[in-house]
């Protein structure tokens, strides 16, 4: 709840501290004294738009700080907080400053961490509901209407929510399904194609790369066949060089006995035969290696070239063949098998549909039951509230199956027919601010609303209403503020009488110098003010004693 309020430099106040406490607390005064000026000031912290017409003649700058405590931080307020980085540790209260430039600018705090105003607006609903004369917010706006009858039938919101959730997650499931089954079907003469096309050329895991190597050794065979059959003329045959040096080495084995030099010549050359059959060995095998045959690398090439222009095509690595041609049997299985899969996941869908309709309809006839009885409950309001001409509908209308969602299948808005015979309309159509401002009493009243804003203001709700209208109001404020807040701007003695805290705000001048003060009344005090306002200017004792009366009386 609202705890403190300080202001500097506002329109007529220079500077102003005021504390709240629990239940109801009115605020009194002469007509034009300020009382605006403090909801004004208030709606600064809430992020109302600021306004350089709000700063006090001769400053250039104002601030508003207001200080809201709660036993437990709301989970709206704190989530809030939390995605805006704000750090409030439990239990510490909610300070919100606002501070404006005479230029029109403004800086924001919550806590003293600086902020955007677009969050003081994201707090504000759950801070201060303000219903006044020209109120398009709160109880009037349709768009809250529906979870106000959900709180106050205690409804299965969140089944529905959760069997909605179900339901879309089915859905979509199916639709990604569809939409892949028909892709592939649209694919599926190309995937033919393909496979076909792969499937004749059978690629193999690294093919690339052998393929590569032995066209590689073919080129060089190519380059080097010269070469090599100069070296084999001179290996092959009677008269080469090898031939020479075996014949050599028996010639010589029949004397190396000799001489020892003899013998030791003959290792030499025996070791050279054998260095040199093995060098012609390697010659051998090199020129097999190598050896180029014209037919065979055309193939080799030609194989390489269909191998690479398949990879570009698939967008792929060559090696990557094998796997893309996976890919495209398992794509082509899927359009085979896609129908007995797709038949299940419409069969998933269409249950999880039936679960949310059940939960949903049971829901709306949860609201339409709840609607009849907080109908008959704002009825036996209005007649105390000088309404007893008007009538309350709460109209629940279902909705077509494109607008099914989260909350169900309802649209729910609060009706009223202030005349008899009139048609029922919004509740933001009716005419009189002061009507309005009863009717939503009448409808908090009986919606006997346990969430919602931490602080209720009434701005004037007992306009152009007097005598047993003021009382049932008064008893029905004080009623609503019981175990929470609310804070009531009244011209009625009788509403003011009813409060626990009572505030005057009163306008001064000094010279051409007007400022507006706000002093918290001691028992005394009431007396008096609540005489003024029985009264007018000329408080008399008969006044006085009236006032005695009415604060006796609650």
């Amino acid at each position: 709840m609202l705890t403190s309020l300080s202001i500097r430099n506002i329109v007529l106040i220079e500077a102003l501290d005021l504390t709240f406490g629990e239940g109801l607390g009115v605020l009194t005064g002469e007509t034009g004294a300020g009382k605006s000026i403090l909801l004004d000031a208030l709606g600064l912290v809430l992020g109302n738009r600021a306004d350089s017409a709000l700063v006090r003649a001769g400053e250039d700058k104002a601030s508003v700080s207001a200080v809201f405590e709660f036993a437990q931080l709301p989970l709206d307020l704190a989530e809030a907080l939390d995605d805006a980085g704000v750090e409030v540790e439990p239990g510490e209260a909610l300070i919100i400053r606002r501070n404006l430039k005479g230029d029109g600018g403004s800086k924001a705090f919550v806590n003293d961490q600086p902020v955007g105003v677009a969050l003081l607006r994201e707090l504000a609903p759950a801070l201060v509901e303000l219903h006044g004369q020209h109120d398009d917010r709160g109880l009037v706006n349709p768009r809250g209407h529906r979870a106000l009858l959900d709180r106050y039938a205690s409804s299965d919101v969140e089944g529905v929510a959760s069997a909605h959730a179900a339901w879309r997650k089915a859905e979509d499931e199916l639709g990604r399904a569809r939409g892949a089954i028909e892709q592939a079907r649209a694919d599926q003469d190309l995937l033919l194609a393909h496979l076909a096309e792969l499937t004749a050329i059978e690629p193999q895991a690294g093919e690339e790369e052998s393929l590569a190597n032995a066209r590689a050794d073919m080129q060089k065979g190519e380059k080097l066949s010269g070469d090599l059959e100069e070296l084999r003329l001179l290996w092959d045959g009677s008269d080469s060089a090898l031939a020479q040096m075996r014949g050599s080495a028996r010639r010589l084995d029949r004397i190396a006995d000799q001489h020892p030099l003899l013998a030791e010549a003959l290792a030499a050359l025996d070791r050279a035969v054998i260095e040199a059959g093995e060098a012609e060995e390697r010659l051998q095998a090199a020129a097999e290696a190598l050896q180029h045959d014209p037919a065979e690398l055309d193939r080799i090439e030609t194989r390489l070239f269909e191998l690479r222009a398949l990879a570009r095509k698939h967008q792929c690595d060559v090696d990557d063949l094998p796997e893309t041609m996976r890919a495209i049997r398992e794509k082509l299985d899927a359009i085979e098998h896609g129908e007995a899969d797709l038949e299940a996941q419409e069969k998933a869908a269409e249950a999880a549909r039936q679960a949310y309709v059940a939960r949903a309809e049971a829901l709306h006839a949860t609201r339409v039951s709840a609607g009849m009885q907080l109908d008959e409950a704002v009825a036996a309001e209005l007649a105390p509230l000088k309404l007893d001409a008007a009538r309350f509908r709460t109209a629940v209308t279902q909705l077509e199956e494109d607008r099914w969602g989260a909350h169900g299948m309802d649209s729910v808005e609060f009706l009223i027919a202030t005349n008899p015979g009139a048609d029922f309309a919004p509740l933001a159509k009716i005419a009189s601010g002061g009507e309005l401002s009863r009717f939503i009493l009448a409808l908090k009243v009986a919606l006997a609303e346990q969430g919602g804003a931490a602080t209720i203001i009434f701005d004037e709700i007992d306009r152009g209403v007097g005598g047993a209208v003021a009382s049932a109001i008064g008893e029905r404020l004080a009623r609503l503020a019981s175990g929470g807040q609310l804070l009531a701007v009244t011209h009625s003695p009788q509403v003011a009488a009813r409060g626990l805290m009572h505030y005057l705000i009163a306008k001064s001048s000094e010279g051409t110098v007007t400022k507006t003060s706000v002093a918290l009344l001691d028992a005394a005090g009431r007396q008096e003010e609540i005489a003024r306002m029985l009264s007018g200017a000329q408080i008399t004792s008969e006044a006085r004693a009236q006032a005695d009366r009415l604060l006796e009386g609650v």
